[in-house]
């Protein structure tokens, strides 16, 4: 998990790459990208497009908040727009799935990661000062 101890052998992050959640966010994004090229063209404004963007916004969010995780506050309202999009990806899985683009093994794959995802998000919600820059953690 991208949870790390405290005190002085904690991890440093140089950067969101760092973060497991967030490559294994990447990861799953890039893979529903290279997935949804397979649903039909009338779909692309609706189920292709929202699918694709909350996916992506798992990520995304997830830098933006490391960018701003000097601040608890905003890190964790971050981290809770992550979950978010996390759990909206699944909805548009679900539809995936029922729409007859995905098999349902790929659906239960899918959903699998982002619930892993859901879980290590909430943990660094949990314990945000763990993910404090280095000059801001507490001794």
């Amino acid at each position: 998990m991208a949870v790390s101890s405290s005190g002085p052998a904690a991890k440093q992050f140089h950067g969101h790459r760092d973060l497991k959640v967030y490559r294994l966010a990447y990861s799953l994004a890039m893979q529903i990208f290279k997935l949804s090229k397979s649903f039909l063209q009338d779909e692309r404004y609706s189920l292709t497009s929202q699918i694709r963007r909350s996916s992506r916004s798992v990520a995304a969010n997830l830098a933006e908040g490391f960018r701003k995780r000097q601040y608890p506050n905003m890190f964790v309202s971050k981290l809770a727009d992550s979950d978010a999009e996390a759990t909206e990806t699944q909805v548009w899985l679900d539809f995936a799935r029922d729409c007859e683009y995905l098999s349902t093994e790929q659906c239960r794959e899918l959903t699998a990661r982002y619930e892993e995802i859901g879980m290590m998000l909430h943990s660094m919600m949990d314990y945000p000062e763990r993910f404090l820059p280095a000059m801001q953690k507490v001794a």
